[in-house]
């Protein structure tokens, strides 16, 4: 495959990914700019604190999807090596939208729904790792970065080492961008799901590994 292919699956999959859905949608509902209430976040979560608990699905579905189906498409017609750039693009597109100045969500939705087009064995693996993870210690970060940590073992397991290399490229971006997720936990101080709220700020959202949203 050529540069110049690679390129185009890199850019394709960037700007579908960066397409803010929370945002787009919350004001297309008439709610203002998503980022003025709550954490500042563009994801589900954050829009889930409007009370619009059908728009708060939706941008989940979408922010998982587009990536998904960048990687699909990219896939399809230029090939595997393609398919797996343009998904991680999006994933990074979605995490740092060039429109909102780079500062988008933490991704977990999106690395799902990645995994799920790329490779589903792994994307279903994810999804066990946090339903499992989210069961036994009930904090929802927690298990969104066992869960992105599963995935690069599982692809090799798989024998797939080219989505294992995607899979880790991904799961490190994650886990820097939940950073402050990482502290709390080491501090005992993450929230725990159906506990009490803390302050809403930006360290404490994330796209799908809220303490009241589960990363789908």
């Amino acid at each position: 495959m050529t540069s110049l292919l690679i390129a185009l699956a890199a850019a394709g999959g960037y700007l579908f990914g960066s397409i803010p859905f929370g945002l787009v949608l919350t004001r297309m509902a008439g709610l203002g700019d998503i980022r003025a209430i709550g954490s500042g976040n563009i994801g589900a979560t954050n829009v889930l604190r409007t009370g619009r608990k059908d728009l708060a699905a939706l941008t989940l579905i979408l922010d998982a999807g587009k990536a998904g189906i960048a990687a699909a498409v990219f896939g399809y017609f230029l090939g595997t090596t393609a398919g797996l750039v343009a998904g991680a693009f999006a994933f990074a597109g979605h995490c740092f939208p060039v429109w909102l100045g780079f500062k988008g969500g933490k991704g977990v939705a999106t690395f799902i729904g990645t995994m799920l087009v790329v490779f589903w064995p792994v994307g279903l693996t994810v999804i066990a790792t946090w339903l499992i993870m989210a069961a036994i210690f009930r904090i929802s970060s927690l298990a969104a970065l066992a869960a992105a940590l599963a995935a690069p073992f599982a692809a090799l397991g798989w024998g797939r080492t080219d989505v294992a290399i995607m899979a880790g490229v991904l799961t490190v971006l994650i886990y820097w961008l939940h950073r402050a997720n990482i502290g709390r936990l080491l501090k005992g101080e993450e929230p725990r799901i159906g506990g009490d709220k803390k302050a809403d700020t930006p360290d404490n959202d994330s796209d799908g590994d809220d303490p009241d949203t589960p990363a789908t």
